[in-house]
Parts: structure tokens; C-alpha cells; sequence
């Protein structure tokens, strides 16, 4: 193993340890670092040190992320929002005040991230060295300490290999076409107009929404205005969400949801957007690991995670390349199976669609009544048609059942639950002695979903860690990922190499959390040019 520390007067300091952290040399400074495939790495934050790295062309296979460990241990000693940075550590351990994080970095467009984040020489995190020599010690002992160290391990090494990845692939970006975006979006919404005042198609459906209410002028963006539009009509509404609106029967209805949808793609993902986000024919957002309390990816600027379908039209393969998108199917009901060692359920995750399998030996054939309890259970939906469905699942596979059900009175009952690989969650933000009625209620939902959403958030962890490394040194690479799905850009005869590598990658995540269980976690994978055409 090796310690990196940047120097703020340029370069870096490295010192080599053993895996136990045992120091073996002296702190040196050099000008930079070359690749060796048989170092692990140790350093504050990828996020902050990789990036130059790359710019410089090292491309490294492993690391230890200090700051998203101790972000994990943090949660798991129960001192979720304390700070976590290295110089934060650093302070406790040597008993001084604990300085706070710094803020996050505001979300950078591509034009500016190729000065910034992949800058030769970022700032360096605060600290010293030492400090992060003292402080992966100090991780270790905790990490012994935790409920399961074998499977916090993983976590840890699964997290610090995402925050790599998530670094290289805002270096690749994804492939997107400007010019077949602006076709989208002039079919989509008319032509744009000067200053970034609605575009023709939007106009046109304020002016017949206004229409729709006798003639009066209507902002269809407020709420307010909406509900009041609609109270002079007669009619009361709540709020203004779609669900709420296609209750009503009124001529506005269609053209206010209509509205909504082209007005949400215009303001996130129109010529505004393309021109801060879209460089060199590239999408590069910053992706966060880790940014969600369950352990799922976020981005920082760009909406990476929420393109919808229509403007994938635009993400289209190079020449001579194409996207192998694969994505696993009905996932976290089968992590459930799998954690909670459910003969019956895992029986029925044998099969490629397990609704069916669960329709079939228990729901009479009746796969949407299978589906509909089988969420309920991990989603806390216990009310109106469940209820049936769910006493069949309850009376059928117990154990699954009971795993989500004691989750969730846990949580009810103000409790931390965790995750397969020791993720824990975050307290609740009411008091113990408050947590009643429909709060307690809230709050158990949220710790029954939590130890299905994070376990499977940790097998798509562990699936890319092992993509990864299958496609090192290759011409295929990872370009998206979101939550089940990843994506890798190669050339088309690289295709089905690049399907096989995400199916063995996919069987190790399995092996690697659940052992020898029976539950198979299927990958559907398909080679296609644009983004929007996959399965």
C-alpha cells in the first residue's frame, strides 16, 4: 500500500505501508506518480486527487478512500453528520476541536471542469501526510469493531473503487449529439426564442390553457394560480401534481400536463442545458458515490442521473462504436430473497421473471397481485388492495416477511437498521418519544425500504468494481450508471466481450455478497447506437 498526500507547493508526498498500515518507509516527495498495477492506494478523497492523475494519464486499479470510509464508520458508530473529512479525523484522533467539513463544491459545467476538476495540480485536501497515515490506522481498529468486518471490508473497498470510476467516467463523458438534441427539442417544443423566453410550443399551450379558463391570463408554472384557476371553476384541488390533476375533468387538464412534461425537459435538459453541459461531443457530469443516504449514486450539476428517454435520442455511439447497456432485472426483490434466506422466495428468484414465479406458487397465477405484494412488503404499502395480496405473501414466505417487518419496528421504534454490508441509516430527525401515529409509521417505512434499497445499491457497487477491473487495459469503458443500469461505450466488436464481462461481473457481485445462495440476479444486456433504443 501506498500513501499519497498533495503538496500544496506542487507534487506530492508518498510513503509506503503494509496492508495493516504499518509504515515501511519514509515520507518523500516527488513531482508526481506513475501507474503500478500492484499498489493500493491511500488517500484522503478520490474526488480531489484522481482527477489530476488522469489528466496526466495514470490510471490506477485500487485505492482506499479515507473520507468515504469514514463517512461509512461514522454512520455505523451512530455519529451520522459529524464531519468526515480527513482533517476532521485527524482532529479527533489527537483530541483537538474537530474543524468542519468544507462546503461542497458547486456544481462546474464541462467548459470550466477541464481547468478545475482535472486540473494538474488541485488543491490539496487539508492535512499532512502523517494524518493520513494515523487516520487509515485508526479506520482499521473501527472497522474491526463493526457488527461484521469481513462484509464492511467489502463496502469499503466497493466504495473506494466506485469513487474511482465515478472520476473516469466524467473524464470519458457520455457521447451525445448537439445537433440531433436540437432536432429533439425544436420537434418537442417549437422553435427556441430570444433570451431564453418560452419556446413557440410552450407559448402556444399557455395561451389555450388560459383559454381553457374563460380567457383569463395563467402562469401554468404557479401552483397558486393553478388552484385558484380552478376554484373559480368550481372545482378543488390539493395541489397541482399530475396524479392530483387527472382526477379532474376539465378541458385544461390535458394541456396543463402536457405543459408540465415539456416545460420540465425545456428548463433541465434544453439549449440552456446543452450549451453549459455538452463539450467536445461529451456529457461530463460529476458524479458523487455514496450521495444518497442509501448508498446510490448522485451527480452534482448536469441531472446525470434523471435523463429522461426522449433526450436519450441524442446519446448516440461513436463511428464504428456502440453502447452495451445492461440493466438487472427485479433486483431488489431479489437481494430480499437472498438477505433474508427465504427458501420459498428464493426459489422463485431462480426464474428470470420472479413475478410470474410467485404468481404461479402463490397468487394463483395472478403475477400483478404477486407484484403488488411483494412492493408493499418492502415499501410499507399496507392499505387498500395490498391487503389481501400481502396476507398471501405473509402466509407463503415468512422469513422474507419478517426481515422487512422487525426493519421496520425498528425503525418505528427510533432504531438505526443496516444494510447487508453494515451501511446504517440515518437517525430519524424526530425524537424517540415523538415518533407515533403516522410519524412512526413514516419512519418505519423508510428503515424497511432502506435495507433492500442499500444492499442493492451494494451489489451494483460491487457489479461496476468487477466490470471495472474485467475491462481494464481494454478499448471498452463505462460511460453511465444509474442505480441498476451501466453502460459501456466499445467498439462494435467488442460488443458481445462487453456482454460477458457484465454477466461475470454480475455472478461475482452475487457471489461476493450472499455466498452460495440459490437467488439469481439476471442481467438483461443489449448493444444498441443510441442510448434511448435499449431495453
Amino acid at each position: 500500500m501506498r500513501a499519497l498526500h498533495p503538496d500544496p507547493a506542487g507534487g506530492v508526498w508518498l510513503r509506503d505501508l503494509t496492508e495493516a498500515g504499518v509504515p515501511t518507509t519514509d515520507a518523500r516527495r516527488h513531482p508526481g506518480v506513475e501507474r503500478d498495477d500492484r499498489v493500493r492506494w491511500l488517500w484522503a478523497s478520490t474526488a480531489e486527487v484522481y482527477p489530476g492523475l488522469l489528466r496526466n494519464g495514470v490510471r490506477l486499479d485500487r485505492c482506499h478512500d479515507l473520507e468515504l470510509t469514514e463517512a461509512l464508520l461514522l454512520g455505523a458508530e451512530g455519529l451520522w453528520g459529524h464531519p468526515r473529512s480527513l482533517a476532521a479525523a485527524s482532529a479527533r484522533l489527537a483530541g483537538r476541536p474537530v474543524p468542519p467539513d468544507p462546503p461542497a463544491r458547486a456544481a462546474v459545467p464541462p467548459g470550466e471542469v477541464q481547468e478545475a476538476l482535472f486540473d494538474a495540480a488541485p488543491a490539496a485536501p487539508a492535512g499532512t501526510i502523517d494524518d493520513v497515515v494515523e487516520v487509515y490506522a485508526a479506520q482499521r481498529e473501527r472497522i474491526e469493531a463493526t457488527a461484521d468486518p469481513r462484509r464492511f471490508k467489502l463496502l469499503v473497498a466497493a466504495e473506494s473503487a466506485g469513487a474511482l470510476l465515478a472520476v473516469e467516467m466524467t473524464r470519458a463523458g457520455l457521447p451525445f449529439r448537439a445537433d440531433v438534441h436540437d432536432a429533439v427539442l425544436r420537434d418537442l417544443l417549437g422553435e427556441p426564442t430570444p433570451l431564453n423566453h418560452q419556446p413557440t410550443k410552450l407559448a402556444d399551450l399557455q395561451q389555450r390553457i388560459s383559454q381553457a379558463f374563460g380567457g383569463q391570463r395563467l402562469n401554468p408554472t404557479s401552483a397558486a394560480e393553478v388552484v385558484r384557476a380552478f376554484s373559480r371553476e368550481g372545482i378543488s384541488i390539493p395541489n397541482t401534481r399530475a396524479w392530483s390533476l387527472r382526477q379532474v375533468e376539465h378541458p385544461a387538464v390535458p394541456l396543463l400536463l402536457e405543459f408540465k412534461e415539456l416545460y420540465r425537459i425545456w428548463t433541465a435538459h434544453g439549449w440552456v442545458w446543452r450549451d453549459q453541459w455538452i463539450r467536445d461531443g461529451r456529457f461530463r457530469p460529476e458524479y458523487i458515490p455514496g450521495g444518497v443516504v442509501s448508498g446510490r449514486w448522485a451527480s452534482r450539476g448536469g441531472g446525470a442521473l434523471q435523463i429522461p428517454k426522449v433526450v436519450r435520442k441524442a446519446v448516440l455511439a461513436d463511428p464504428g462504436h456502440t453502447f452495451v447497456v445492461a440493466d438487472a432485472a427485479q433486483l431488489e426483490p431479489r437481494v430480499l430473497a437472498a438477505m433474508s434466506g427465504d427458501r420459498g422466495l428464493a426459489n422463485a428468484a431462480r426464474s428470470g421473471d420472479l413475478y410470474a414465479a410467485l404468481a404461479a406458487d402463490s397468487f394463483g397465477g395472478d403475477r400483478a397481485k404477486a407484484k403488488v405484494a411483494l412492493l408493499g412488503a418492502m415499501y410499507g404499502q399496507t392499505g387498500g388492495q395490498a391487503v389481501p395480496a400481502l396476507a398471501v405473501l405473509r402466509r407463503s414466505y415468512p422469513q422474507a416477511w419478517e426481515y422487512v417487518e422487525e426493519a421496520a419496528r425498528t425503525g418505528e421504534q427510533g432504531g438505526l437498521v443496516r444494510s447487508w454490508l453494515g451501511r446504517t441509516s440515518p437517525p430519524s430527525s424526530v425524537p424517540f418519544d415523538r415518533l407515533e401515529g403516522e410519524r412512526g409509521r413514516a419512519r418505519g417505512r423508510f428503515t424497511r425500504n432502506f435495507v433492500v434499497q442499500a444492499t442493492a445499491a451494494e451489489w451494483a457497487l460491487v457489479l461496476l468494481a468487477r466490470l471495472r477491473t474485467e475491462l481494464a487495459g481494454s478499448s471498452m469503458e463505462i460511460v453511465f450508471f444509474q442505480h441498476d443500469e451501466v453502460v459501456v461505450h466499445c467498439p462494435h466488436d467488442d460488443a458481445a466481450q462487453a456482454i460477458d464481462a457484465i454477466h461475470r461481473a454480475g455472478e461475482d457481485a452475487g457471489r461476493l455478497l450472499f455466498g452460495d445462495t440459490p437467488v439469481r440476479f439476471p442481467l438483461g444486456a443489449s448493444a444498441v447506437e443510441c442510448y434511448a433504443d435499449a431495453k
